[in-house]
C-alpha cells in the first residue's frame, strides 16, 4: 500500500512560494491584528504592508497563534483522505501555535508534530528534511517526525538587525537601549537557541555600515562550524537591499559545501518583530 504522508507546516517557516509548491507544503498562518482586526499571515497582509502601516501610523500589530480549531480543521482535511500528517512548527518558547498544533492533533489522529525549537528557515530546513525522508526513504510518517526530531539540535538560526526600531516599538528592548545602538551604529545579531524552545539570545553586537557587517556576519557565522549537512542553506531578508542579499549569497557559494541556496522572505509574523533590513541565515550542522 502506498504511504500517504502530509507535510504541514506554519506561516513562519519562511521558504518561499517555489519551495512551498515543490514540496506541496500547507501552510496555516499565524495571525496578524490591528485594533482587533485580524489578518493572515502573508495570505492577506504583507511584510511589506506591516512595515508600510508603521512607517505610515508608527504602530505594530500584535501577533496571534493558529487556534486549536484551524489546526484541527487543517489535519482532518488530509487525515479524512486518508493521510497521516507531519506538522512542524514556529518553536514553543516563542508562539503557542505549538501547544494548540499537538492538542488538535491529539483530537484527529495520525498526526505527528514537531517542535522546530526556531522560527523563520530555521523551521523550514526541517520541512525540507521531512520532503527528502519522503522521497529516499520508506520510513512511516511517525518514524519520520521522529527523524526529523533528531536534526534540531543542529539548526543554526540567527538574524542580523539594523536598527532597533521594531523591538523596540513592539516592547522587546528599551527606547534607552535603541537610542543607544543607534549612536554607536551597533547591529546586533540575533540568535535562536534550538535546545531551548527557540529562546531568543542577542550574540555578536557588529559595528559599522549594514552591508559591511552582513558580510562579516555570514563569515563569522560559518566558520564557527566545521561540519555543515550540505543539502540546503537558506538566506532570508527582510526588505534588505538586492545587492545584500546577493553578497550574503555569494560568500555562501564561495565555501562550496552547500547543494542548494535558497532565497526566501520573512513572514509578517517576523517582519512585525524585526523590522525592515533585516537578513539572516539557517543551516543545520552535523
Amino acid at each position: 500500500m502506498t504511504r500517504k504522508i502530509k507535510i504541514t507546516s506554519d506561516s513562519t517557516c519562511d521558504l518561499g512560494e517555489d519551495l512551498i509548491k515543490r514540496y506541496n507544503i500547507d501552510l496555516s498562518p499565524l495571525h496578524i491584528v490591528y485594533d482587533g482586526e485580524s489578518f493572515d499571515d502573508s495570505v492577506n497582509i504583507t511584510p511589506e504592508e506591516v512595515i508600510s502601516r508603521y512607517r505610515s501610523e508608527k504602530k505594530l500589530p500584535k501577533t496571534a497563534a493558529v487556534s486549536v480549531w484551524e489546526y484541527t480543521e487543517l489535519f482532518r482535511k488530509y487525515t479524512e483522505r486518508g493521510y497521516e500528517v507531519i506538522h512542524i512548527n514556529i518553536g514553543s518558547a516563542i508562539s503557542s501555535s505549538h501547544q494548540n498544533a499537538v492538542a488538535a492533533a491529539q483530537e484527529v489522529g495520525n498526526v505527528y508534530v514537531v517542535d522546530s525549537q526556531s522560527l523563520s528557515c530555521g523551521t523550514g530546513l526541517l520541512v525540507l528534511k521531512a520532503a527528502k525522508y519522503i522521497e529516499k526513504t520508506t520510513l512511516s510518517a511517525e518514524q519520520i517526525a521522529r527523524r526529523v526530531s533528531e536534526h534540531i539540535s543542529h539548526i543554526s538560526m540567527s538574524f542580523v538587525l539594523d536598527d532597533l526600531e521594531f523591538l523596540r516599538a513592539s516592547g522587546r528592548c528599551s527606547t534607552l537601549t535603541m537610542l543607544g545602538a543607534n549612536l554607536l551604529n551597533i547591529k546586533p545579531c540575533i540568535e535562536c537557541d534550538s535546545t531551548n524552545g527557540s529562546a531568543m539570545t542577542v550574540g555578536r553586537k557588529y559595528r559599522g555600515k549594514f552591508d559591511k557587517v552582513v558580510a562579516q556576519y555570514v563569515r563569522e557565522k560559518l566558520s564557527q562550524f566545521s561540519e555543515f549537512d550540505p543539502d540546503n542553506i537558506v538566506v532570508v531578508s527582510c526588505e534588505a537591499a538586492p545587492e545584500v542579499v546577493d553578497t550574503m549569497c555569494e560568500i555562501v557559494k564561495s565555501l562550496g559545501v552547500f547543494k542548494n541556496i535558497h532565497r526566501s522572505t520573512a513572514s509578517c509574523t517576523i517582519t512585525s518583530h524585526c523590522g525592515p533590513n533585516t537578513v539572516g541565515i539557517g543551516f543545520l550542522t552535523r
